[in-house]
């Protein structure tokens, strides 16, 4: 269905400017129906299922470890749970083990029966003969930081290790270093690492990059940078995500020019920019309004060998929205679609706005239709936006009624 726009005067107005605002599809959500009794009977089987797989625990048959496991699966009461554990126990073929035990504490960590936690760990010390890997406190470790929110507990259970005969790897370390950086907990941090020769832990590049953000963020760029000094004496090198966060927080502090120093000594000590390091320095670049300068580094990165992905674009895009030049970011949108990247949908909003503003109803109508066809759903507020910059300005004489939109 396609629309015509009469008007008084010569002032042309974009047919599809109208045809895009008709011709959005929404989409339909179609439910299937649910056959009630299938459902129940389904319930009730699982139930059956369930109390049949706990009525093993009272007979004397022998049960392997895999056996044990799938009476766990099945449980959601954490309560029960507990009980569950308590039983099996006290049967003459128990073998507690890692995989039991991972399961016990997840089926916790759901219940949101963190505290008991500590009570199955206490149980596990108890037991002598049941062998702990480091993945199992990663897990313990993540579930203490990211679901309960114990920044305490997480640390404690990092430095009991050892008394499970466990010693911790780098990985589950650094974890536990990034924990306390995100949860900005910094006078923490320090401690946390002049304990890894205690754990026996090998410092890496990782744990360095870690500590050099956890500087950063609290503003301490110089402490960051001697932490460089760091680097060889635990016999690694600083990588590109160690400069790039360097880089990020010169940029914040408005040292453009020790940023692009910093890109110097980095390609002078063998450590070549990816596309990320680029970003920063690009996304840098614009937030200072030096667009055109970041848009020659996006030329420049591709003979360093380094592509453009859309964070690339993005940032030369926002730098030119943040400067009000509209009809550039229109062409830097164009450029991005042909090179198959998705402008993000504030970036089709800004400039769509910036145009209605500037009265480029032409450019306005292209942009939409993009805009659509990239899946992008205009909302009320952007529509009116339109419809405003349409009857205002050059074109405020124009007229228009429903009797003049004519069906063809």
């Amino acid at each position: 269905m396609a629309y015509r726009l009469v008007s008084h005067n010569s002032h042309k107005i974009p047919n599809s400017i109208f045809r895009s605002a008709f011709l959005v599809d929404l989409g339909i959500i179609r439910l299937s129906n649910c056959n009630l009794s299938s459902c129940y009977s389904s319930a009730a089987t699982a139930s059956t299922d369930k109390v049949n797989l706990l009525d093993r625990l009272n007979h004397k048959d022998w049960l392997a470890p895999n056996e044990v496991l799938k009476i766990f699966k099945p449980l959601g009461d954490s309560e029960l749970v507990l009980k569950v554990l308590e039983r099996v126990s006290k049967r003459k073929d128990y073998k507690p083990n890692e995989a039991l035990y991972t399961l016990v504490i997840e089926k916790l960590a759901q219940g949101k029966k963190f505290d008991a936690i500590e009570d199955v760990l206490k149980r596990i010390k108890g037991e002598r003969n049941c062998r702990l890997s480091d993945d199992f406190f990663f897990g313990v470790i993540k579930i203490y930081g990211n679901m309960a929110g114990y920044i305490d507990k997480a640390i404690e259970t990092l430095f009991s290790m050892p008394e499970f005969s466990c010693w911790p790897e780098v990985r589950t370390f650094n974890f536990v270093l990034n924990m306390l950086v995100s949860t900005k907990q910094f006078d923490v941090i320090h401690e946390v690492y002049l304990g890894a020769p205690r754990l026996g832990v090998t410092i890496d590049a990782c744990s360095l990059n870690i500590l050099i953000k956890g500087l950063c963020d609290c503003d301490k760029l110089d402490s960051a940078f001697n932490l460089l000094d760091e680097f060889p004496k635990q016999g690694c090198r600083p990588n590109v995500k160690t400069y790039s966060t360097l880089m990020h927080s010169l940029f914040d502090h408005g040292r453009v020019d020790d940023a692009f120093g910093l890109l110097e000594r980095m390609e002078r000590e063998g450590c070549f920019p990816d596309t990320i390091a680029f970003n920063v320095l690009i996304s840098g670049l614009s937030k200072q309004g030096r667009v055109s300068e970041g848009m020659e580094l996006l030329e420049k990165m591709k003979f360093k060998g380094c592509y453009p992905n859309s964070g690339s674009y993005q940032a030369v895009l926002y730098g030119l929205i943040q400067s009000q030049k509209f009809v550039e970011a229109q062409r830097l949108i164009e450029m991005m679609v042909n090179e198959g990247l998705l402008p993000s949908f504030l970036s089709y909003k800004l400039v769509i706005q910036g145009l209605c503003e500037e009265n480029l109803l032409e450019e306005v109508d292209l942009i939409l239709r993009q805009m659509i066809n990239q899946g992008f759903v205009p909302k009320k507020g952007l529509w009116r936006k339109i419809i405003e910059g349409i009857f205002s300005g050059k074109n405020r004489d124009i007229s228009l009624s429903y009797c003049q939109v004519i069906y063809d």
